[in-house]
């Protein structure tokens, strides 16, 4: 009877945290410094409309796409600062990362135009 209940309480032990999800990590100022250079680039090619509907529609896929990002990191980071793809993918990772994004490009396509 009583290896029974030990079981049945390791059980529920186990049950609790199964499915724990980590707290969320907030983006820092160097992520926010990514998006805003990244945003600047995006909007010096008028491309904010498109990539904000791009980012609005895979905010679902967000983490599934970061994944893909990190699989084509050896070839990314031929043309791209190793540290900067490692840091965008990161920001990807987290539910904020694309609302950072989002934000980064509304201020830099609300501003003044060259």
């Amino acid at each position: 009877m009583w290896l029974n209940a030990c079981r049945a309480d390791a059980w529920r032990r186990w049950w609790r945290h199964a499915f724990a999800v980590a707290a969320p990590v907030e983006p820092d100022e160097a992520d926010r410094d990514l998006a805003r250079r990244l945003a600047r680039h995006v909007v010096r090619r008028g491309l904010t409309a498109p990539a904000l509907m791009a980012l609005e529609s895979g905010r679902p896929l967000s983490f599934v796409g970061s994944q893909a990002l990190a699989f084509l990191g050896p070839f990314a980071t031929l043309v791209l600062p190793a540290a900067d793809y490692e840091r965008l993918v990161r920001l990807l990772e987290q539910r904020a990362g694309i609302d950072v994004l989002i934000t980064a490009l509304q201020e830099e396509g609300s501003g003044p135009h060259e």
